[in-house]
């Protein structure tokens, strides 16, 4: 099974997946907590991102197809 990453929480006495999946008997997971201070850090970068995205492409850059995309 390839690895995929679920969202979750803790409820005080469990971790509770936010979606339903149906995880395998015995499947090994790993688990990272996620400080609530990185939500903030999130959009933050978010914003960066899409801010530095916007300056790299200008109004008056052509638009590409797929067709126009050529592989080596």
């Amino acid at each position: 099974m390839p690895g995929i990453t679920l969202n979750a929480h803790f409820d005080g006495q469990s971790i509770v997946l936010d979606e339903p999946f149906e995880i395998p008997g015995n499947a090994r997971l790993l688990v990272t907590m996620v400080s609530p201070s990185m939500d903030g850090d999130r959009a933050q970068w978010s914003n960066l991102a899409g801010s530095g995205l916007a300056l790299a492409h200008g109004d008056d850059e052509p638009e590409y197809r797929l067709t126009d995309v050529r592989r080596p």
